[in-house]
């Protein structure tokens, strides 16, 4: 068994994933880094080859569907779901390895960061950091550590297009457990750039009450993806 199995799913992510492999690089001994492709028509998986990453391919353009097939083709005692578009810091793993040698019936996310300097940045990574710490209400954004018996105990990621992160964590009954990791991860700025932080914000916690509603995902995944 590896240590850690890094699972991240892709779709058209040239431009983001050689700096996410880049990161990556230094636990090459340690684990084994997976790519679940959903159909990329840019280099992605050429890149990801040239990177050494075991690639994996989804017939479906579903996230779900993509972190469960890294999840279920995975070698590692630790499992580390993270999105194409994140980046992280150069002492990364020396930071967690502690928490892996520790309470396995945990699952950890990292400190949300931005990769862009704009001030009301800064106030979205302390309401996102909020509400992950003290609410225990962390995002696939943020990069969720697993162990696999915990991952598999509580049947993984559904298959579902969106608000897979949500769904599983909802599954997972002892809140206590989840916890922030000091140490950050940078995600892209790129989903905000286009619209009012706070107007995105509102929305997608519209979003997340529909399905808690028992609204259609397919009629959610719909018009969140709306041009």
């Amino acid at each position: 068994m590896s240590k850690i199995s890094i699972i991240i799913p892709t779709i058209n992510e040239a431009n983001n994933l050689p700096l996410l492999l880049s990161d990556l690089s230094s636990i090459q001994k340690e684990g084994e880094i997976i790519i679940v492709d959903c159909g990329s028509e840019d280099k992605t998986i050429d890149i990801a080859n040239i990177y050494g990453a075991k690639v994996l391919i989804s017939k479906e353009k579903n996230r779900g569907l993509q972190l469960d097939i890294g999840a279920k083709n995975s070698k590692g005692d630790w499992l580390i779901f993270l999105h194409a578009d994140t980046r992280l810091t150069h002492d990364w793993f020396r930071k967690i390895n502690s928490f892996l040698k520790g309470n396995k019936n945990s699952i950890y996310n990292f400190k949300f960061k931005i990769n862009d300097k704009k001030i009301i940045y800064r106030v979205l990574e302390i309401l996102v950091n909020i509400r992950s710490k003290h609410f225990k209400q962390p995002y696939g954004d943020q990069g969720l550590i697993i162990h696999r018996t915990i991952y598999f105990k509580n049947n993984g990621f559904r298959k579902i297009p969106i608000m897979e992160d949500v769904d599983f964590l909802r599954r997972f009954n002892n809140k206590k457990n989840l916890k922030q990791l000091n140490s950050p991860i940078f995600t892209s700025s790129r989903k905000w750039e286009r619209t009012n932080i706070f107007l995105q914000a509102i929305k997608n916690w519209h979003f997340r009450r529909r399905w808690l509603k028992g609204e259609s995902l397919k009629s959610i995944y719909s018009d969140y993806y709306k041009k």
